[in-house]
C-alpha cells in the first residue's frame, strides 16, 4: 500500500497512546524507506494538530492517507484527506502539506522560493509545493484524470500567521490554498462544502486502486515539450532548482553578480527533466540558451527529437543542442544561459586530435554564459578522462570569484520510484558500506535473475512486442567489430551458444539498424546489445543487464577484474589498464546499467560463481506471459494479482 491509511480520530488515539510515530515509521520502513528523527518529530507535532482540528469540526471519520507515495516516484505527500462531496457523493480529495513553520520571507522576486531562519538553503513555497503534488497526481492516476476537479490542495501551517508567510506567488486556486490559524474562520465553511461528515470509503479505495497512467520516457516527450506548452511536473527540490536558475537569470538582467547553479542527484532523480523545462521556458522568453552534454548519443537524440517539432529558423536544433567541447572560442557571457546536462562527463580539457585547450573545460563552460547551470551525478563517472564533479565545479567558480547555488535532488522517479531498489544496487556493487543482501521486493518495481541470456532475451522481447520498450546491455567485456560485413553486424557478444552484436559503431549502419546514438530510442535497438556509452543518460521500460567477467563474486563480495575489459577507453588490446581508478569506474558503469529501467530489471552473470551468489539474493522469473508495468493495468483489464505478476516474477514472494 502506498500510504498509511487511518482517520483523524485514529491519529488522535494513537498520539495519546504514544504509538503514532512508531506506527507511521513502521509502515515506511516496511515499504523501503529509512526514517530520520526530524521526520518523526514532524509527525509528532503536525499530524495531531491537523487531526485535532478536523475532529473539532466533526470530520474525524474522513479517510486520511498519511505519507502517500506518489506513483512512479519515491516522493511522498504528508496527508491526503479522502471522502465524498455532501451534495453529489462524488469522490473528493484534499492534498495537505504540513509545515511547522512560524515565519519565512521571500528568497527571490517571484516568491516561489522562501528563506527561513533555521536553514541557509532556499525553500519552496508550500503552496507551490502542494499545487505541484495535485498536478502530478492528476497526470499519473487514470481515475483522477477522469475528474481533475476532485483534487484540491492546501498548505497547512498551524504555527504561522498570514502576515508571517509571504502569500502564494501564483493565482489563487483550490490547488494552492494556504491555511494559517488567524484565518481559521474560513476552514469550516470550506470543509462543509467539500466533504460529507459521514465516512465514505469509496474515495480512498478509488485513489489507492487507480491504474497508473503509462509513463512516457523522458526523451519520448522531449519533442512535444519543445514544440508545445507541455511541461514535466517538477516537485520539491526539482522546482527549487528551476526557480534558482530563473532567479539567477533575473539577477543577470539587473546587472547583479554572476551566479553558477549546480544541481546534483542520482539516476532517475529528474535532472534532465529540469534541464528540458528550463530550456523550453527560456527559449519562449527569447533568451539565448544552449543545452550541452558530453555524450554524443544523448545530444544527437535531443537534436533528433527537437527536429520533430520544427522551431523558428533561429532555433534550429543543431544550434541549440551542443557538446561541452563546442565552447572553446565562445564569447564571454555570450549566452544568457548554458544548461550543462550530464556534467559528470566534463573533461579536464577540450581537445581535438593533438590540440588541447589552454583552459579547463569547466571554466570554458562557466565563461560561456551569464548563468551557467550544471546537472550531474558524481557517481556516474565512467571514463578516466571525465572530471566533472560538484567539487570541481565549485572550485572553478570560486577561482573566478563567482557564487554558487547548489541543490541536491533526493526523490527517485526511475526504477518505479523505488528507493529500496536504488539502495539495493549500491550495496550489491559495493558502493555502500553495507554488504549485499537479499531483495525482499517492492510492488512498484520488478527484479529477477535470468537463468540464461536466451531466457532474458525471450522475456524482454515479449515486453518489447507489447509496446513497452526493452533493451539488453552488458559490461564492455567482448571485442567490438566496428565495421559491418555483408549488411550485418558481427555477433561479438558470445555466451556459450548464444551470440548477439553490439550496437552499431558506424553512423551509417546497415539498413534497419540504428546508429549507436539512437540504440536506446529507436525500435530497432532491441536486437543489439548496448554498452555503457549508449545506455548512459537514457531510460527504457524494461532493462536486461549482463554482468561480464570484469565484475565477479569471490568470497561473498564483488571484485573487479580489469584485465577482462575490452573497452579501448579503459584498457589496451593486451589488457593493460589505462586508468588508476578502474575498480570504481567498473562499478559505476554497472550502477548506470542497472538503473535504466522504469518498470523492472533482469540480471544475468556469465560467471557461474557470481550467478550462484545472485541466485541467493534475487528471485527467478516465474513464467513467461503478457505483463504490464507494476501498478498499471490497461483499460478494460480485470484487476488481479496475476495481472501484474506475469512476465517478470512477483518479487515480493520468496523464490
Amino acid at each position: 500500500m502506498p500510504a498509511y491509511q487511518t482517520t483523524p480520530a485514529q491519529i488522535l488515539e494513537l498520539a495519546e497512546a504514544g504509538r503514532l510515530v512508531d506506527e507511521v515509521s513502521a509502515h515506511l520502513v516496511a515499504t523501503g524507506y529509512s526514517v530520520q528523527e526530524p521526520e518523526r518529530e514532524s509527525w509528532r507535532r503536525s499530524l495531531p494538530a491537523l487531526a485535532q482540528h478536523l475532529c473539532e469540526l466533526g470530520f474525524g471519520d474522513l479517510d486520511a492517507l498519511v505519507e502517500y507515495q506518489l506513483p512512479r516516484s519515491s516522493q511522498r505527500i504528508d496527508v491526503i484527506l479522502a471522502g465524498a462531496e455532501p451534495l453529489h457523493s462524488r469522490p473528493a480529495y484534499l492534498v495537505v502539506e504540513l509545515k511547522q513553520w512560524s515565519a519565512a520571507e521571500r528568497y527571490d522576486e517571484a516568491g516561489c522560493l522562501l528563506r527561513a531562519p533555521w536553514t541557509s538553503r532556499p525553500l519552496l513555497h508550500p503552496s507551490v509545493q502542494v499545487e505541484a503534488y495535485c498536478s502530478y497526481l492528476v497526470d499519473h492516476l487514470e481515475r483522477l484524470r477522469e475528474w481533475p476537479e476532485a483534487v484540491h490542495g492546501m498548505a497547512y501551517l498551524h504555527n504561522a500567521t498570514a502576515g508571517s508567510i509571504p502569500d502564494r506567488p501564483s493565482p489563487r486556486s483550490y490547488r494552492n490554498m494556504l491555511y494559517t490559524p488567524d484565518h481559521a474562520d474560513r476552514f469550516p465553511g470550506y470543509l462543509a462544502a467539500r466533504f460529507s461528515k459521514v465516512r465514505d470509503g469509496r474515495a480512498a479505495h478509488r485513489l489507492l486502486t487507480s491504474p497508473v497512467r503509462q509513463s512516457a520516457r523522458l526523451l519520448a516527450i522531449a519533442a512535444d515539450e519543445v514544440g508545445s506548452r507541455r511541461h514535466f511536473v517538477l516537485l520539491d527540490e526539482q522546482r527549487e532548482a528551476y526557480e534558482l536558475v530563473m532567479r539567477a537569470v533575473r539577477w543577470a538582467d539587473a546587472g547583479r553578480r554572476k551566479r553558477v547553479v549546480v544541481v546534483s542527484g542520482g539516476p532517475g532523480t529528474g535532472k534532465s527533466a529540469i534541464a528540458l523545462d528550463l530550456f523550453v521556458d527560456l527559449l519562449r522568453e527569447g533568451r539565448q540558451v544552449n543545452h550541452a552534454t558530453g555524450s554524443k548519443a544523448f545530444t544527437r537524440t535531443l537534436q533528433l527529437y527537437a527536429r520533430k517539432q520544427p522551431l523558428h529558423p533561429s532555433q534550429r536544433s543543431d544550434r541549440l543542442f551542443k557538446y561541452f567541447m563546442n565552447f572553446t572560442t565562445s564569447r564571454k557571457d555570450g549566452l544568457d544561459v548554458l544548461i550543462c546536462d550530464e556534467s559528470h562527463r566534463i573533461r579536464e580539457r577540450s581537445a581535438r586530435g593533438s590540440w588541447r585547450a589552454d583552459r579547463p573545460q569547466v571554466q570554458e563552460l562557466i565563461d560561456a554564459a551569464k548563468v551557467p547551470v550544471f546537472l550531474l551525478d558524481d557517481h556516474q563517472v565512467v571514463r578516466p578522462d571525465e572530471v566533472g564533479s560538484i567539487a570541481a565545479i565549485r572550485e572553478a567558480a570560486h577561482r573566478l570569484d563567482l557564487e554558487v547555488d547548489e541543490v541536491t535532488l533526493g526523490a527517485q522517479f526511475r526504477c518505479g520510484g523505488s528507493p529500496r531498489y536504488e539502495r539495493w544496487v549500491r550495496c550489491l556493487l559495493g558502493l555502500e558500506n553495507t554488504d549485499p543482501y537479499r531483495w525482499t521486493g517492492d510492488e512498484n518495481f520488478r527484479l529477477a535473475l535470468a537463468n540464461s541470456p536466451e531466457e532474458m532475451e525471450s522475456i524482454l522481447r515479449h515486453q518489447n512486442d507489447q509496446g513497452e520498450t526493452a533493451r539488453i546491455s552488458a559490461g564492455f567485456c567482448w571485442p567490438w567489430t566496428t565495421k559491418s560485413r555483408g549488411g550485418r553486424l558481427a555477433p561479438d557478444v558470445r555466451i556459450d551458444g548464444w551470440a548477439r552484436p553490439w550496437n552499431a559503431y558506424e553512423e551509417a549502419p546497415p539498413p534497419g539498424i540504428p546508429s549507436s546514438s539512437y540504440w536506446a530510442t529507436d525500435p530497432g535497438g532491441f536486437h543489439q546489445i548496448g554498452c555503457i556509452y549508449t545506455a548512459q543518460g537514457f531510460e527504457y521500460h524494461w532493462s536486461g543487464v549482463i554482468l561480464g567477467p570484469d565484475l565477479v563474486v569471490r568470497g561473498g563480495r564483488f571484485v573487479t577484474r580489469p584485465g577482462e575489459l575490452r573497452d579501448p577507453q579503459l584498457a589496451s588490446r593486451d589488457g593493460v589498464a589505462k586508468a588508476r581508478n578502474l575498480d570504481r569506474l567498473i562499478r559505476n558503469a554497472y550502477k548506470v546499467l542497472l538503473t535504466r529501467g522504469l518498470f523492472g530489471t533482469l540480471l544475468y552473470s556469465v560467471d557461474p560463481e557470481t550467478q550462484e551468489f545472485l541466485s541467493r539474493l534475487m528471485p527467478r522469473p516465474r513464467r513467461r506471459g503478457p505483463a504490464v508495468a507494476p501498478g498499471v493495468r490497461r483499460v478494460g483489464e480485470r484487476v488481479g494479482r496475476d495481472t501484474i505478476q506475469q512476465g517478470l516474477s512477483d518479487s515480493r514472494r520468496k523464490s
